[in-house]
């Protein structure tokens, strides 16, 4: 792999799944299966586990059936280690052959899965009793205290009209669960299914997939995603990146220049970019979008330009990078700046700058600082667009 100008050492590959991976690296996943899902091919779902437990995530799987089917999947993909010739491998099973939460059950069960928890990362819940989903699996999570569970369901996420609803935060869950909002929606017969998942986030969890057993792999390991997220309250908050967020943003901004949507830049330009960004981030900890507000070369224009605006697939349309470009305004404010401007040439991108109120100007109508070796064919295709802050007009008009 050749270096990049400056001598700086190679970007490692950018590997979608590893990014995910790092979120649930040391922590806790229940992954719970239907019943109606107990038939369906499993291998994918297996892959998926065993992808979390060579990573040091500690899995519990609940599985409402005989376990034998589930077993066998889960050693193909090698989740499970291989008997040897000269002993049997201890199976890391834990049967719950009484309603949950039953008096009592939560205590003895979470003492039952730590024990098998020192052994292995992985645990099946076997459930021979009657349960009902995806409730008493939501239970057991809030009852263990893990912060993200995945529901495999064979209907997979919410769908909307033709479209899918990749993600829902609490406030919006609350707003669908409203007297005939869930019907309205056509989510009138999940209705319940809706309210185990609010009293599971209320309760501490974190997070909650909802998608395929086919679907799970895809569903936690790439920006597509193909299920539903439901989050905790406020799910984003955007802010200043701190120097151990650098490492994923430049991930980001690399894959948004594979794509074409940012410019190359070089190793020194990515960490001036990074220098001044700010990241939106979901749950505490997944790095969703980048931004940044470039105010040095244009300090004798009071003026900052918003450089590297990237969001990953799945959360365009929710909301982030207009999160992130109100937080530029606010900052740029703060600042006492005269206005704020931003490039494109996507013609998304474009509309995007166009809704939020920025106007297209002429390129003379920004610093010449910008425009100094910049590429002359990208220049014929950018458009440039400009929005005056408030702050700074009032300064004006006080003078």
């Amino acid at each position: 792999m050749s270096r990049p100008a400056g001598g700086s050492p190679p970007l490692e590959p950018f590997e979608e799944k590893d990014f995910y991976l790092e979120e649930f690296r040391g922590r806790s996943v229940l992954l719970a299966l239907a019943p109606a899902a107990t038939g369906d091919d499993l291998d994918s779902l297996a892959a998926a586990v065993a992808d979390l437990v060579r990573n040091d995530t500690r899995v519990l799987l609940w599985w409402p059936a005989a376990e034998r089917r589930l077993l066998a999947a889960l050693r193909r993909s090698r989740a499970l280690p291989r008997p040897r010739r000269d002993r049997r491998v201890a199976l890391p099973v834990v049967h719950l052959d009484r309603p949950f939460p039953a008096s009592g059950a939560a205590e003895t069960l979470r003492a039952a899965l730590w024990l098998a928890a020192r052994r292995a990362r992985l645990c099946v819940v076997a459930v021979s009793a009657p349960s009902s989903f995806p409730r008493d699996a939501l239970e057991l999570a809030a009852a263990l205290r893990i912060p993200k569970v995945v529901l495999a369901d064979p209907r997979g996420g919410l769908d909307v009209g033709t479209g899918r609803l990749s993600f829902v935060d609490e406030n919006l869950l609350e707003t669908v669960l409203r007297q005939g909002e869930a019907e309205w929606s056509g989510f009138g017969d999940r209705r319940a299914f809706l309210v185990d998942v609010r009293a599971a986030l209320a309760a501490g969890v974190e997070s909650v997939n909802l998608c395929t057993p086919a679907g799970v792999p895809e569903e936690l390991f790439t920006y597509v995603g193909s299920g539903t997220l439901f989050t905790q309250g406020d799910y984003c908050h955007v802010g200043p990146l701190g120097l151990d967020d650098f490492g994923q943003a430049e991930r980001l901004h690399e894959r948004g220049r594979r794509e074409g949507v940012l410019k190359p830049r070089t190793p020194e330009e990515v960490a001036e970019l990074l220098a001044s960004g700010f990241g939106a981030t979901l749950c505490g900890r997944h790095l969703a979008g980048v931004a940044g507000l470039l105010t040095a070369p244009y300090a004798a224009e009071h003026a900052g330009e918003i450089v590297g605006l990237y969001t990953i697939t799945r959360f365009k349309g929710e909301g982030i990078g207009e999160r992130l470009v109100s937080r530029l305004l606010v900052e740029g404010e703060t600042r006492g700046l005269a206005y704020v401007f931003a490039c494109a040439v996507d013609r998304r991108a474009q509309q995007f700058f166009e809704r939020l109120g920025f106007e297209r100007v002429r390129a003379d109508d920004v610093p010449a600082a910008k425009w100094v070796g910049y590429d002359r064919r990208r220049r014929s295709r950018v458009a440039v667009f400009r929005r005056r802050l408030t702050t700074a007009a009032a300064a004006a008009a006080r003078a």
